[in-house]
This record gives C-alpha cells, structure tokens and sequence, in this order.
C-alpha cells in the first residue's frame, strides 16, 4: 500500500519495517498494522484536530501538568500555538497511560515507542490471530456477561490503584483477545488524585459496564460497584486484591429496575452517539 505521510518519519528512522495495512480510521487517528522489529504491531497516527472543543476537555484536562509555563500561558489562552500543545499533550496522556498502566498489570496493548505523533505497540489479536473484535461485537451468553463484568471491574481496581481512570469506558473500547479482554483508547485518562472529576467520571465508567453486561446477566444492574471501590479508594483502603461485594451500605434500598432500566438505556445511547462521532469525518 501507499505509505502514509504521517508514519514516512518511523520508517526512515527504522522504527517501522513496513506498512501492511490500515486497521480504522477515525476522527481521532488513523491506525496501520506495521511490522516493527520483526513483529507484527499497530501504529496509531494521531489527527490535528482543529475541529475539536477543548472547552469539552476541561473535565479530563484538570490536573494534568504542563512544565513549561510559556506552553501553559499559551493552552490557556487557546493561541495557535497554545493548541498545538493541547493536542500534544492529550497524546501524551494516552501514551502515559499506556505505560503506567502496563507496568502495573493493567490489560492495555503494550506501548512499545512513541514518535512524530505516532504510538507503536501490541497489536491485539484472537484466538486465531486476527485482529481482536470489540466487545459490543458479540453477543454473549449470561455466564459470559458475569465471568467478562467480573474481569473488567478487577482491571478498572487495578487502574485506580495505580492512579488512573479511563474517563471513556464502555462496550466500544474493550478488545476480546485471546488470553482475555484488553481496555483500549486511553487519551482522555484521568488522574485520579488530581482531577476534581474522578470521582464522577469513575462512576460512569463503572455504571456503562453494568449497563452493558446486565443485558445478558440483569443482577449485575443492581450492583453498586462504583460506589463500593470509589469508597475504598478515598479510605485508602483500596488494592488490587481487595474482595468486593457489589453492594454498598447507603443503598440497601430496594432496587428499582424499570427505572434502572430506562438509565441504562438511555446511557447506551449516548455511549453509542459518542462512538459514532469518532468515525465522522
């Protein structure tokens, strides 16, 4: 295939062998299985967004830190420049993140380098080595809904823990891997300690996957995961192995599920509305 300007710069560092194909293409980036050092990987080739609203970013944003303070003067003010730093800086996020989280056993795709607004790493595959499907892609029995919801709360522990949280997670970025499910697009992750809106977004993130999962298996849409590990969490109490119930002391309420129900749907379709506008030109 015709090389892409964007991914011109690794190969003539080295950095990549060859381009075999793209993979996706969306508002965000553009991303190419490669051969790298003699495996095969994902490039993910990051747009200039000049049509992205920072002001939507803010509750992402806070807490991250700019070293610089002419490049902070800058993003505050929204110059030219300023956005350009805006944009290398919500790169720089997810690359982090990548890291940080790998190194702490999160099940992410293995950053491998990151250069010219390009991230190398894992290219996530099945069972029988094609590229691994997202999970609102399948359709799942009431144990597999259970045994999937059960693993993805341990990883989202696990991402806490080390001080992150994705701030985006649903059914749309979760990949089904052949050793397991792996949590994809990290660039809007938060920090945990140093964003005001952790908390919340938490919550979120925790609510979409019961609201996913309890399709298949409706008990998960009375659980009260997010409050539980949030709860831990600002306790300092919270780790890795820590045995959690679901269920969380101010809300022994009975359930109502007609109303949780209309939630939970209402919920799919802004996560639905959101994916939908990564892939609009």
């Amino acid at each position: 295939m015709k090389i892409p300007k964007s991914l011109e710069p690794l190969l003539q560092d080295g950095l990549i062998d060859e381009v075999l194909g793209q993979l996706m293409s969306g508002k965000e980036a553009e991303v190419y299985v490669v051969r790298s050092q003699g495996e095969i990987r994902c490039a993910k080739a990051y747009k200039e967004l000049k049509q992205r609203s920072f002001h939507k970013q803010t509750q992402y944003t806070e807490g991250r830190k700019v070293r610089n303070s002419r490049r902070s003067r800058a993003m505050e003010k929204h110059s030219r420049f300023g956005r350009k730093e805006q944009e290398a800086a919500w790169q720089n996020a997810e690359v982090d993140a990548l890291f940080r989280l790998d190194a702490a056993g999160v099940r992410v795709p293995r950053p491998h380098s990151f250069c010219e607004g390009v991230l190398l790493m894992e290219l996530v595959v099945d069972a029988a080595g094609a590229v691994a499907p997202r999970l609102n892609d399948l359709q799942l029995s009431a144990t597999q809904a259970r045994d999937y919801h059960r693993l993805l709360i341990e990883q989202v522990v696990r991402m806490l823990c080390a001080g992150v949280v994705h701030g985006d997670l649903s059914e749309f970025n979760v990949l089904v891997a052949d050793d397991g499910l792996v949590i994809i697009d990290l660039p809007q992750a938060i920090d945990a300690a140093g964003n005001n809106n952790a908390g919340r977004l938490f919550a979120r993130d925790v609510d979409n996957l019961a609201a996913y999962f309890g399709q298949f298996a409706p008990e998960i849409l009375v659980t009260a995961y997010a409050e539980e590990i949030w709860h831990l969490y600002e306790k300092g109490e919270l780790h890795p192995a820590s045995v959690l119930t679901g269920r969380f002391a101010s809300n022994e309420k009975a359930a109502d599920v007609d109303g949780v129900m209309r939630e939970i749907e209402d919920s799919r379709k802004e996560a639905l509305a959101r994916e939908l506008g990564r892939y609009v030109a």
